[in-house]
Order: C-alpha cells, then structure tokens, then sequence
C-alpha cells in the first residue's frame, strides 16, 4: 500500500471539488484548501469518519473538525472521555494528541454548500477503503451521519441494505469490528437539539467500551 494511495495532498480526481478548492484558495490564500488527512492515534481502536471538510475548519487548518463550530462538542467529549489531551482543537500544528482513536472523513476535500455529489463520494471512498486496511487495530467504526455510515460500509466492501443508520444504532461487521452510528456533530443538529451532548457522549462513550474488549 502507497502513502499516495492513503493520503494524496495534490488529488484532482474530483474536478468540481478541485474546481472549488481553488476558488476557495483565491479568496482565502493563508487556508490549507488541499484534501485534509486523517488525525490521531497511528494505531487505534477507534477511527471516526465524518463527512467532509468545513469551509472554514479543517479547510482552513488541514486538521478534522479543527476551527470551526463542529469540532467544540468533538474534541470537548473526547477530551472528557480521556481520548483527547486537551477540550479544543483549533491549528493542526497544536499540542492535541488523540490517544486510541483516529479521526478521517467520507470525503477528504471541501463541497460547495458542504454537500459532496454521489460520485465524489465514491470516487473518494478508495481513500477510506486504504486507511482501514493498513489499520488492523481498529476494532470499532464511528460514523457522523449517514454518509459517514454508507462509506464506511462501502470501504468494507459491505451492502448497504445489511446495516441500515440510525443515531445510537450499533452493527457487528465481520471480523468482530462494531460500527456505531451517530448525528454529525454539526451546529444545525446542535442548535436544534436534535443532537444533544448526552446523546453524543453516549455513543462515544459506547465506543470506548467496545474498542476496550
């Protein structure tokens, strides 16, 4: 397996999202508006996927869920959860050191309006495919939102219609790895409370349990 085939910093493949990146970069020269890669432990227990890149977060600092509203319920329940070192994450190149999971996202660069199409999605999946076959470690799969939860299936070469996504929902996959489902951290589920932080602290909290056995 290739570094590239991991993570590739220069990825066109998709042309709208490259197309976008480089509008964005236009207009934000100091962002990072490249694919954003994966972040935390090398060998985890637990990988997160989330959907993608926020404008003005991780497309901004080249870190996940890093400066930008979604990421202060993420990094404040991990680091409650004794996973992260410290509440916050806000620049990729500061002290956060995430201990037993890793962080990484359905599709690795920015969609316009924060909505990838379909076949950005797929054509994106082989990225998140690689990353979960070079790490063994991994015993459970949290997924922020049903993208996340459809990819991840997709990775594992599995059918959708096996485990369907529900908040909460846990599903045995083969090889004896759990995937938990949960709302994306984002501010809309948020202020709506359609995402609470008990809510969200329970399934993490399910997936430290799990990830421990």
């Amino acid at each position: 397996m290739t570094e590239r085939l991991l993570y590739d910093p220069d990825c066109r493949r998709c042309p709208r999202l490259a197309a976008f990146r480089d509008e964005v970069k236009a207009g934000y020269p100091d962002y990072w508006c490249r694919p954003v890669p994966a972040f935390g432990d090398p060998k985890p227990r637990i990988l997160m996927v989330g959907l993608a890149p926020g404008m003005h977060g991780a497309n901004r600092t080249g870190r996940p869920f890093t400066g930008d509203y979604a990421g202060i319920l993420l990094y404040e329940t991990l680091h409650a959860l004794g996973i992260g070192s410290r509440p916050e994450s806000v620049a990729a190149d500061d002290p956060l050191r995430l201990s037993g999971l890793r962080i990484t996202n359905s599709v690795k660069c920015l969609p316009p309006a924060n909505k990838p199409n379909p076949d950005e999605i797929a054509r994106c999946n082989a990225y998140l495919r690689a990353e979960l076959e070079v790490l063994p470690s991994v015993r459970v799969l949290v997924a922020l939102g049903r993208i996340a939860h459809d990819a991840a299936l997709d990775a594992l070469s599995l059918k959708r219609a096996s485990a369907r996504f529900a908040h909460g929902a846990e599903h045995v996959l083969a090889g004896g790895r759990t995937l938990l489902d949960s709302y994306h951290c984002s501010r809309y589920n948020t202020n709506t409370r359609r995402l609470t932080p008990q809510m969200f602290r329970d399934v993490l909290s399910r997936a430290v349990e799990l990830a421990a056995r």
